[in-house]
């Protein structure tokens, strides 16, 4: 066989090696929160807003927008460190009647159904596990590509669904049961 016949034949398996692997379909991105994240939550009481936030909340995701049925979210809470900047209502949130954060250190999301929502918007339908209790929640989000992507997102908790507020704080006149949860997690590759 001559050089240039083998020449031929390396450079058409090479050629075809190529164009399989451009057939085969991109691996989803495989993501970690790295700094400039952030996890807060909106309510009111008697009619007065606070925010409190999740300072210590951790956050893997394998996401690619065209491939959406290999996307997982995992959001991991610990609550003992819930702030709202009011220290009376902090030590309330941890107690028995609400995070109860001594029995249950910490919240969870696990996400593995992603909708397209248009654009760059998307559902991630997960469930929720607070105080041993687990429900689903949809989070909305923005996911924003580049070399440290963005997921901005929205989701709307209801508290009693997870016991957080019994005895007298469940009246709903005096805390709402939906409760706001807003997130911005900048993201790095994952190692």
């Amino acid at each position: 066989m001559s050089f240039e016949r083998s020449a031929l034949k390396l450079s058409a398996v090479v050629l075809s090696s190529a164009l399989a692997l451009a057939a085969m379909p991109a691996a989803a991105g495989n993501y970690v929160q790295a700094a400039g994240s952030s996890l807060t939550f909106a309510t009111h009481y008697q009619g007065e807003v606070f925010t409190g936030r999740f300072p210590a909340f951790t956050t893997r995701l394998s996401f690619d927008p065209k491939q959406l049925a290999g996307a997982k979210l995992d959001v991991t809470i610990p609550l003992a460190g819930t702030t709202t900047a009011n220290a009376e209502r902090d030590e309330t949130l941890l107690g028995a009647e609400f995070f109860s954060a001594r029995s249950f250190p910490q919240a969870r999301f696990v996400a593995t159904r992603f909708r397209s929502l248009g654009g760059n918007q998307y559902a991630a339908d997960g469930t929720m596990s607070l105080r041993g209790v687990d429900k689903p929640v949809t989070l909305t989000f923005t996911w924003t590509d580049g070399p440290r992507p963005m997921l901005t997102g929205k989701a709307t908790v209801r508290r009693l669904d997870f016991n957080v507020g019994g005895g007298e704080w469940a009246d709903t006149a005096l805390i709402p049961n939906e409760v706001a949860v807003s997130t911005r997690v900048v993201f790095t590759p994952a190692p």
